[in-house]
Order: C-alpha cells, then structure tokens, then sequence
C-alpha cells in the first residue's frame, strides 16, 4: 500500500513546476473588455482618476488570484507575465487581462493629465511619460499575444488596440505621419472584424471606427492633405481641438492676405483686429460643416463654439478701440464707419447664429413634442416653446438696432418679416396654453391672431430660414383648433347659465331627456344603467285621505242647565255644578236625611 502511494505520489504532477501540456488556445475580446469597464467606472462622465483607481484595484486582485505578487514583506521583485505562464499546467486567460489593464491605467493617467494640462502647463511632459509607458504595456500584450495560446480575433484585436496606443502618443508629440499611419492601421482592423462578426456585435466596433476618423482628418490636415476648415470646427466641437486661435494660425500664412478687407451689405471694411481676422477665416464654410452634422445637437454643439469665438472676436475690436484715441469717432457725415461698422458685422453674425442655434432648439424641441404626444420621449410644454419664441423674438429685436443698419429700408424689412413669423407661432403657442388651462374665449382670440400674422408674414415670404412651408402648416392647424375651441366655448357657457359648471365635469340635470330635446348637454348618465330618458311612472300628486271616523264633536257640545234641579241649604235647591252632577250620576253622594 505504501508503495502505491508512493509512485502515484512520484506521478502526481507539482504544481509549481511549469510541466508542458498541450497549448490552451485562449480568446479575449479586448474592444468589449476595455469598453465596458470604461463604461462601468467613470468614463461615461469623463472621470479618468476614478476608471485609473479601478483599473490600479484589478491589477492588484489579478495578481493575487493568480499567485503572480511583485512583493514579499520588505523588497519589491518585479515580475511580468510571460509566455510560460500561458502555456503551463496553470495557465489563464486572465494573465492577459494583467498587461491590459496596466496600459488602460497609464492611458487613463495619461488623458487626466490632459485635462489638468490646460492651466498646468508643465503636466504636458508627465503627459506623454505616462503614454509611452502605455504604449510599452500595449507592446508587452502583443508579445504575448503572438504565441499560439491566443486565436486569431484575440491577435488581431490587440494588434488593432497597439495602434491606436501609439497612434494616440505620436498625435500628443505631433508626429502626424506617424500617427496617421497608427489610426488607420487600428481602424481598418476594426473595420474588417466588425464585417466578419455577426451583425449583432457589429454596432461597437463601427462607433470604434467613427471614433478615430476625426483624429486620422486632423493628421492629414496638418500634413496637408486638404482637410478642410469646416472638418476643423467639428473637430473642435467634439472637443479634439483646444482652441480654435491655434488651429487658425497653422492657415495664416495661406490665407490671411486674402483677408485684409471683407464687404457686407454693399460696404467694404478693414478687418484689423486679428482675432477678428481668424475668426473670420473660420466660418467661411460654416454653413458645410452644418449641413455634414449627423444630428441636430451636433449642428448645436457647432454652432454654440462660434459664438463664442465670435463674442472673443468683438471683445477684442472693443478693446482696440478703447485703447486708440483714434477710433473712438463712431460716425461720419450721419454713417458709421472704419473699425465700428466691422464692429457692428460681427455683431450681426453673432446674432444671426445665436438665432440660428434657437431655430434649432425649437426644432429639437417640437420632435420632442411629437414623442411625447405618442406615448414616449421627454414632455415638452406649450409653455416651454413659447419660452424659445420669447428668446427668439429678443434676438431679432436686437437685430433691428444693429448700429449702423437703423436707416437701411431693405434690412429693417427683413427683420420685420421675421419678427411677424416668430410672433405667429409665439401666439400658437400661448393659445395652446390657455386650452390647457380651459379658457377658450381667450384662445379663440390668439388663434385668431396668430393666423393674422402668418398671413401677414407670408405676404413678405420669409426666405431666412425657409418658413413659408411652416406658416401654411399653422394656418391649416390653426383653422381646426380655433373652431375646437370656439365649441368647447359654447358649451362651457351653455353649462354656466344651468349648472355653473366648468366643461369637462359631470352636468347633471333633473329634467328628462324628452323635455330637453332641443338643449344640447353632455350627461354622463345617460352612458349608465338609469339613464334619464323618460320617466314610465308618474309623478306624486297629494290626493284626499280616505275619511275616518273620529269623535271629534266632544269640545264642541253645550250641555243643558240643571240649577233648577239643584235644592240650596236652607232649604232651597243649590244649583248643582258638574260634581254634584257627576256624584249623583255615580251613586256615591248618599242620601240627604
């Protein structure tokens, strides 16, 4: 017995010693992997101190379960995963996840030193320290990886992931060729796996592609190969660019000499200011970077960013203006001139974009309407657009005293044309709120002169924003609504003179439906069991009593006299009242001896 026990225990394998098997083939999938976590631990809100704190926690717990510590009780031994420990008796997928995490934890480090970095300066060189040491990590993994313990999608994942980790470092130290050459290696491997994968899996490794296309069009344009400006400012209101004042002064020399002077509205100006100037620049071909938005907050993002840039831009001509004697002389001969007529043409972008932004907010704001008049979506009020109308209406008010264009007929007919349409839909709206709070006579009257002012402004087309199609929807809506409201009108009155009573409540009436026929009143009885058509049973009438006999007459009799039967004292009859009657008539009195 002891020797069997002995050979069994001299064949029983020692779990220490790395004994070869035959190779575990294992599979990782690390786009979902690293997505999820991120998702899970602080990067859905942009919080990179909290996803590098978890990431920290998994590689310390990884190590623990796996047997795989870098310590002991006094001295660091640094001990890093190696292709033995994928193919031993006690190999794990999970090594692979060590390697992985440590390169998320110094990329996560590395992007939140990005954002201290903007008034932190010298956090840009820690920066790019904690990405190299990602990008040695990402290297590692694909070292790992290039044995045969891991499948093909494994090893094509992690060479697409080694990519983008590069790509990524070379786009912070602007090595644009070589970044390029990184981003689109990582996003054709992305592409290709999200085609071979079933279609279910596909939509996470399409948004990966998306995600890269904007870094791969910044890198071709600081290349020079003809990303466009419009490209730019989407970039940036994504938030890839910091600011837009650098990105402008890459093009200067390009085209700043082409910009000395600018027109509008039949007038020429020196742009001087050259903020001014970049700004300028930079919305020559806004309204293609609009059209190109995916969605509408997309367009709003953009739109947001060049009104900023537009109000720097005017901040900067006030202060040139403030700080030269020579510029302070507003008009000539009646006309403004120079430097404030520029002055006043940033205004007007500023406003009309800022109008433009609202328009778009309405628009965002009646498909959230829809969706909620549909069961589904966030409820929008009446209120709430007519909010938007109210700003809307404020802007162009503030277009009318744009300095400068005060006498121009052309102009101020435009902006009333506008400020027509604007007032249409704010009265549609407010008459929408008063239905909800059950006034009709008052809503009867927006409606009524809502349609006035869409006539009105229909009469002077509107070509701003393409309006007239919306105008002659709302006339059309609003020649049902008024007639609706008109009715409830009616008939809110016809209960008041009766009932007193608010429509939409329950009017009772004691009247039969047979002697109200020509009444017309909504009676929620007549819906149930009893309805009050026609009473079958006659109503009670007082009628005589049957007559009953009772002895009534005893108050009312008169009784006889009986004094002269009645003998006095001396020998004379007393006149007997009614108790020498009663004493007689019972037999009780005795006899008189």
């Amino acid at each position: 017995m002891e020797n069997i026990e002995k050979k069994s225990s001299e064949s029983a394998p020692n779990p220490d010693v790395g004994v070869p098997e035959a190779p575990k083939t294992f599979s990782l999938e690390v786009l979902r992997m690293i997505k999820d976590a991120q998702q899970q631990h602080g990067l859905r809100h942009g919080d990179y101190q909290r996803y590098r704190g978890y990431c920290t926690r998994r590689v310390r717990r990884l190590r623990k379960v796996l047997k795989l510590p870098q310590y002991d009780k006094r001295h660091y031994k640094k001990k890093d995963v190696s292709v033995a420990h994928l193919q031993g008796s006690r190999s794990d997928v999970r090594y692979l996840h060590i390697p992985l995490m440590m390169a998320e934890r110094a990329w996560a480090y590395g992007m939140q030193l990005r954002q201290e970095a903007n008034t932190e300066p010298r956090k840009k060189f820690h920066l790019v320290g904690k990405l190299r040491k990602a990008c040695l990590y990402a290297l590692q993994l694909q070292e790992l990886s290039a044995s045969d313990c891991c499948d093909a999608r494994t090893r094509w994942e992690i060479e697409a992931y080694n990519a983008w980790m590069h790509g990524t470092l070379h786009f912070e130290l602007s090595l644009w060729k070589s970044a390029i050459e990184n981003l689109k290696r990582a996003q054709l491997v992305y592409q290709n796996l999200g085609d071979a994968l079933p279609e279910e899996e596909q939509s996470l490794y399409r948004a990966k592609v998306d995600e890269l296309t904007p870094s791969i069009r910044y890198c071709a344009y600081n290349i020079g190969e003809g990303a466009s400006m419009d490209d730019l400012l989407e970039l940036r209101a994504q938030g890839l660019l910091e600011n837009l004042e650098s990105l402008a002064t890459q093009v200067k020399s390009q085209s700043t000499e082409a910009l000395q002077t600018t027109e509008w509205r039949g007038r020429k100006m020196g742009v001087r200011p050259e903020k001014a100037r970049l700004f300028l620049m930079s919305i020559q071909d806004l309204d293609k970077s609009i059209e190109k938005a995916k969605s509408i907050q997309a367009k709003i993002e953009i739109l947001e960013t060049v009104i900023m840039d537009c109000k720097d831009a005017i901040t900067a001509i006030k202060e040139e203006i403030k700080q030269d004697p020579k510029l302070r002389a507003t008009s000539q001969g009646g006309q403004i001139v120079g430097i404030h007529f520029l002055l006043s043409y940033l205004t007007y972008i500023r406003l009309m974009r800022t109008l433009e932004r609202n328009m778009l907010l309405v628009k965002q704001a009646k498909a959230s309407l829809e969706d909620a008049s549909e069961g589904g979506g966030k409820k929008v009020r009446p209120q709430d657009m007519t909010r938007l109308y109210e700003i809307i209406l404020q802007n162009v008010t503030e277009l009318q005293q744009v300095p400068g264009l005060e006498e121009d007929e052309k102009y101020q007919e435009e902006i009333m044309s506008l400020s027509t349409t604007f007032r249409a839909f704010r009265c549609y709206y407010i008459a929408l709120t008063l239905v909800a709070m059950k006034r009709w006579k008052e809503a009867v009257a927006l409606y009524e002169r809502s349609m006035n002012y869409a006539k009105e402004a229909l009469t002077s087309s509107p070509k701003a924003y393409n309006l007239a199609e919306e105008l002659k929807h709302l006339i059309s809506t609003i020649e049902g609504c008024k007639f609706s409201a008109h009715a409830y009108s009616v008939l809110e009155d016809d209960a008041s003179d009766e009932a007193g009573a608010v429509f939409g409540r329950t009017q009772k009436s004691s009247k039969p439906l047979y002697e109200r026929l020509s009444e017309y009143k909504e009676d929620a009885t007549l819906h149930s069991k009893n309805p009050n058509v026609f009473k079958i049973t006659p109503d009670m009438e007082p009628i005589p009593c049957k007559p009953l006999f009772f002895d009534l007459a005893l108050n009312f009799i008169e009784f006889p006299s009986l004094e002269d039967k009645v003998e006095s004292p001396g020998g004379k009859k007393q006149p007997a009242g009614i108790s020498g009657f009663v004493k007689g008539f019972l037999g009780w009195g005795g006899a008189s001896k």
